[in-house]
């Protein structure tokens, strides 16, 4: 009798966790390889530029073009996928494409975004040169003394 109350517990809690996963997951995947969808040229000579998938030719390439470059096929691993996606058909005209960016307004959603302004953010430091950094440390130790003496202000007046 207690060998089958233990194995009626242990189905149940199975049970259970099996449909709480369920509901948590029932699509981990939110951004797929399909014609029209934007993404990020990881690597390579096109390196940070933005291309949309036109086609696709099988499970490991993809046809992909952008307003700036030459259609060409590019590997999947080469391309990190955005939430962005423009409404096209399969393999238009260089003009239709451009027209489906512009109509989009991928280039602002882009600039928009929490990952492009990070790659905007980072392009930007990249491109310092030394008496920059200089001046940055200095206005960060600067910033750094006010918020002090305000902290300071603060705690003199609630004590």
């Amino acid at each position: 009798m207690m060998m089958k109350n233990l194995r009626w517990i242990c189905v149940q809690k199975f049970e259970s966790h099996k449909n709480r996963m369920l509901e948590k997951s029932s699509k981990p995947f939110k951004r797929f390889i399909e014609i029209g969808r934007v993404a990020l040229v990881n690597y390579g000579k096109d390196y940070g530029k933005l291309v949309v998938i036109v086609d696709v030719i099988d499970h490991n390439r993809a046809l992909v073009d952008a307003p700036d470059m030459v259609r060409c096929q590019m590997n999947f691993k080469r391309l990190s996928l955005t939430d962005i996606k423009i409404d096209i058909t399969r393999t238009p005209k260089k003009k239709a494409l451009i027209a489906a960016m512009e109509a989009a307004d991928v280039k602002n959603k882009w600039e928009n975004s929490s990952w492009g302004r990070k790659l905007i953010v980072q392009k930007r430091r990249a491109a310092l040169n030394d008496f920059d950094r200089f001046k940055l440390m200095l206005a960060k130790i600067k910033r750094a003394g006010l918020v002090r003496q305000e902290l300071a202000k603060l705690k003199k007046q609630s004590a």
